[in-house]
């Protein structure tokens, strides 16, 4: 269930997915570095302002929740009360320097890894329903339905042109 209790005052909240192929199964020293941090990282998510709701199995986090035959593609999910809050996290915590790690454990990606889609406040999106975000973003490109950071579109209920947040050239949700 969403933690945060002022999520009813709220519409829209902000889901995103990421997605990566690892270099190297768990326990592997290639990828060590990251599952040691994993921990760390998901706590300093779960007490950011404006953090709702993350996918995690009963060990506490999402690495180890199949979404393909191939076991080293991983799935992060979550959900913020606004794209402001997520990239506070994203781009200006303690987040930043571990994803600035990225390509020490994750192969280059052909097409979206990552994706951002407004969802109505009290609902937790589907790994399903990330997955097809992910498509349609890699499929028809940014789109009200699924977006970036690079051009990220406004709440259903505004009528805004999308906003490009300048995210670091680096790390904008494709390979």
């Amino acid at each position: 269930m969403m933690r945060d209790s002022e999520a009813a005052a709220d519409t829209w909240h902000l889901a995103q997915i990421n997605i990566g192929r690892l270099t190297a199964p768990e326990g592997d020293p290639q990828v060590q570095p990251f599952f040691d941090a994993l921990e760390r990282i998901n706590a300093l998510a779960d007490r950011s302002p404006g953090f709702v709701w993350r996918l995690q199995s009963e060990a506490g986090n999402a690495t180890d929740i199949a979404i393909a035959p191939d076991p080293l593609l991983i799935v992060n999910m979550s959900v913020w009360r606004n794209a402001d809050a997520l990239f506070e996290f994203v781009y200006r915590s303690a987040h930043t320097p571990e994803m600035a790690r990225r390509r020490e454990y994750f192969q280059r990606f052909d097409g979206a890894y990552q994706a951002l889609w407004w969802i109505e406040a009290g609902n937790e999106p589907t790994i399903s329903e990330g997955l097809s975000r992910l498509w349609m973003l890699d499929r028809y490109g940014p789109s009200p339905h699924a977006f970036t950071f690079k051009a990220r579109f406004a709440q259903p209920d505004r009528a805004e042109s999308p906003v490009d947040m300048n995210p670091d050239p680096w790390c904008m949700g494709r390979a």
